[in-house]
């Protein structure tokens, strides 16, 4: 068998209505994950193999380099080389498991669970849009919803509005990214949090280099504390006891690699693997031989309206049901590819300014208001000024406010001089 042809298809894949509204208000560049680069493998065998690729957010991006290697190759050869990035690989395995007639998970290793978990997920957002996001994930069968603390809202209040609209054993994964800042800080924010039955584990609450401080943490706090993989040295952080469990991305090699020695320690983790419909079942079929992948896994695809597959991702139960079919085992819906593809025109012409497809950056001046009345003003600076001491890393009562370019003279002042430093009203 050999790959005779290779066709690569971006698509534009836009998201539900209020993550639309919630990721073009956030300050991070999430409303670009909507880009997605769709591989379409097909072999002499007359096989078809389909992978995604979150252009903006991936371990790796597919290259001309890595599809001129597999051209005329046998793809059972190349399948676990990670460096040809993830579309890529991902539709080799699958093409490769259809011409053999199994499922890409016995391809992987021997199958432990039927049904991975699997958790909602959403970028920061306003107390009020994170409840109605678990009201939605609820809805849709998932019993866990994995979200980003900052410290421009009020997270106490966040976790309180969710509590109020989700069951009781509804799970709430919080991932601060190391804005918690350090043990002193984090501690105290964290046991107001863990008054909540819902909030199950923290995900990086201070820098994970800070061996002392996250020990520190893991001793005063009653919930599981998970860190990234790798970030202290693996033998460090088990010998040290820095975290509970792990956070697993790449490619397939690192993954089984990675997943396999957190097994050894008897580590749990959950997968993060960010995508749309091909992606969340790669995955699952990752977590149905992964001893330790126990924990929810973070694929994002409640994100998008549409997942290009011919039946949406069905969750159950906080669960999704790995396919036994051949290959990924699901059918792409090349209407909705096609409906959503970006057209070679445009394409070409950021080609031409030698750069990838990506949506303009909002033009936004990000306020914080804090409850002493002072205002915080920003052009998205993001976590790296906050993480400076400069500003609370957490107070009850903030929030923040979104002003669009509205075309006035105060705006466009305002928006210049926060460019280069948030400016403290």
């Amino acid at each position: 068998m050999k790959v005779t042809d290779i066709e690569r298809i971006v698509v534009d894949v836009p998201f539900t209505p209020r993550q639309q509204e919630i990721t073009t208000q956030s300050v991070s560049t999430v409303y670009n994950w909507s880009i997605l680069e769709l591989c379409r493998v097909t072999t002499d065998t007359g096989h078809i193999g389909w992978g995604e690729t979150v252009i903006h957010y991936t371990y790796g991006r597919v290259t001309d380099e890595g599809i001129n290697r597999v051209l005329g190759a046998n793809p059972a050869k190349l399948m676990n080389d990670d460096s040809l990035g993830a579309g890529l690989q991902m539709a080799l395995f699958d093409v490769v498991g259809q011409i053999l007639e199994v499922p890409v998970y016995e391809l992987l290793g021997m199958k432990v669970r039927d049904d991975p978990p699997i958790s909602w997920w959403s970028i920061d957002a306003s107390p009020e849009n994170w409840a109605a996001e678990a009201e939605e994930a609820v809805k849709h069968g998932y019993t866990s919803f994995k979200n980003k603390p900052r410290p421009w809202w009020d997270i106490v209040k966040q976790v309180d509005e969710i509590s109020k609209v989700v069951p009781t054993d509804f799970k709430l994964d919080l991932d601060p990214n190391g804005s918690f800042r350090n043990d002193e800080t984090a501690i105290p924010i964290m046991s107001k949090l863990i008054q909540y039955d819902n909030v199950a584990m923290f995900e990086t609450p201070i820098p994970q280099e800070d061996i002392p401080g996250n020990k520190k943490i893991r001793q005063a706090i009653d919930r599981p504390i998970a860190m990234h993989f790798g970030s202290p040295a693996y033998l460090t952080s088990v010998q040290n006891q820095v975290c509970d469990g792990y956070v697993i991305g790449g490619g397939k090699s690192t993954v089984m690699r990675q997943g396999l020695l957190s097994g050894e320690a008897e580590m749990p983790f959950w997968l993060q693997l960010v995508g749309n419909g091909l992606t969340t079942t790669w995955a699952a079929h990752l977590g149905a031989v992964l001893t330790h992948a126990s924990w929810p896994a973070i694929t994002c695809v409640n994100l998008y309206s549409h997942h290009l597959l011919q039946k949406p991702v069905e969750v159950n139960n906080g669960s999704q049901k790995v396919p036994d079919a051949p290959g990924l085992g699901v059918a792409v819906n090349e209407d909705a590819v096609e409906k959503y593809r970006v057209s070679p025109e445009e394409l070409r012409g950021f080609q031409q300014k030698n750069e990838c497809y990506i949506h303009p950056k909002p033009e936004i001046i990000y306020t914080v208001v804090y409850p002493n009345g002072k205002r915080l003003n920003m052009a998205g600076q993001g976590l790296n000024y906050f993480n400076k001491d400069h500003v609370p890393a957490q107070a009850e009562g903030t929030r923040l406010e979104i002003w669009f370019n509205d075309g006035s003279k105060a705006w466009q002042n305002l928006h210049q001089r926060v460019q280069e430093n948030p400016i403290l009203d």
